[in-house]
């Protein structure tokens, strides 16, 4: 029933009613669905995710392709070169899209990006082995500030959702700790898990993966993840601390403002699916409903304003 009402909302919200088909219908036929990275990623997996409900809701294909390199700079220095008919979107990515264009000519700035949709993050996390030592968030802490520098933390790149909450944290913590970046999560949870850092700035999606082998001590929400209730959150903890790794879709500039809206409306439907929702919450993933127009532009000014501090902080950007 809940699948039927959502697609009936769908229906009614995108102009699929019964007529004449016009320049404006989304989708008109099979989507572009672009990620600007590698296959394999975060981003790649989620965009995977949204597929069979993006042609069971709308009875056509979204087809997810890849334009990797500069971690996204190059998918997205080309979106604005790209139809505006809806034929095409692209996968967006916070801080990404904000840090990059700071640190230096990449090919857009992030106003360029017409970011529609966020629908998840990947919650930043700290993550240990489960043989370590640290038991808490205060264990970790208290190690912290006892040997400052001391205490490793691996981490995916710079400038990165990890990079910059161990920037927060330390700040909020008291705390001086050695952030060591990795390429990718990937080698950031096989550092952890090898011995080489103490800890890990990683997400709750390398909880989910990991499983028993490692022990979450906080993470990055507004609530305990579902899927990990025994995990408290830094708020809970005392430290102010929501972030992740953002994902949405972006179209490009020279879409209208109606197709905007469409595509906006098109992502809603497929993160209100209930059988949607059960497959992020138990990949790891937390839901975001940030939709275009005044929501959204609220959202990128909050995330810009402290996006940006924590890394003019550490010397990443002037």
């Amino acid at each position: 029933m809940l699948k039927k009402l959502c697609a009936a909302a769908v229906i009614s919200a995108v102009g699929l009613a019964a007529g004449p088909a016009v320049a404006e219908d989304f989708p008109a036929g099979a989507v572009d669905y672009i990620i600007p990275f590698g296959p394999g990623g975060e981003s790649d997996v989620t965009a995977r995710f949204q597929q069979p409900f993006f042609k069971s809701l709308f009875g056509e294909d979204m087809v997810v392709s890849y334009k990797p390199g500069g971690g996204g700079a190059v998918g997205w220095s080309q979106l604005n070169t790209m139809s505006g008919d809806g034929s095409v979107i692209m996968g967006t990515n916070l801080p990404h899209i904000i840090v990059k264009p700071n640190q230096g000519d990449v090919g857009f700035k992030t106003e360029d990006i017409v970011n529609v949709y966020f629908f998840h993050y990947t919650p930043d996390a700290v993550v240990v082995k489960a043989d370590s030592p640290y038991q808490t968030l205060d264990d970790l802490i208290a190690d912290a500030k006892a040997n400052p520098r001391q205490l490793t933390m691996s981490g995916s790149g710079k400038g990165t959702a990890n990079h910059l909450a161990q920037v927060r944290f330390d700040e909020l913590a008291g705390t001086t700790t050695t952030y060591v970046s990795f390429k990718g999560t990937g080698a950031s949870t096989t550092a952890m898990l090898g011995g080489q850092v103490k800890a890990q700035w990683g997400y709750t999606t390398v909880g989910a993966a990991q499983g028993d082998a490692v022990r979450m001590l906080a993470v990055a929400m507004e609530e305990r993840h579902p899927a990990f209730p025994d995990v408290p959150t830094f708020r809970e903890l005392g430290y102010d601390i929501v972030s992740g790794a953002y994902r949405g879709v972006a179209v490009p500039q020279s879409a209208s403002e109606e197709l905007r809206q469409k595509v906006s409306d098109a992502i809603a439907a497929i993160n209100a699916d209930p059988d949607f929702q059960k497959q992020m919450l138990e990949s790891g993933f937390a839901l975001a409903n940030v939709a275009y127009g005044a929501e959204m532009d609220a959202f990128m000014a909050e995330k810009s304003e402290g996006y940006l501090a924590a890394a003019r902080s550490v010397g990443l950007i002037d």
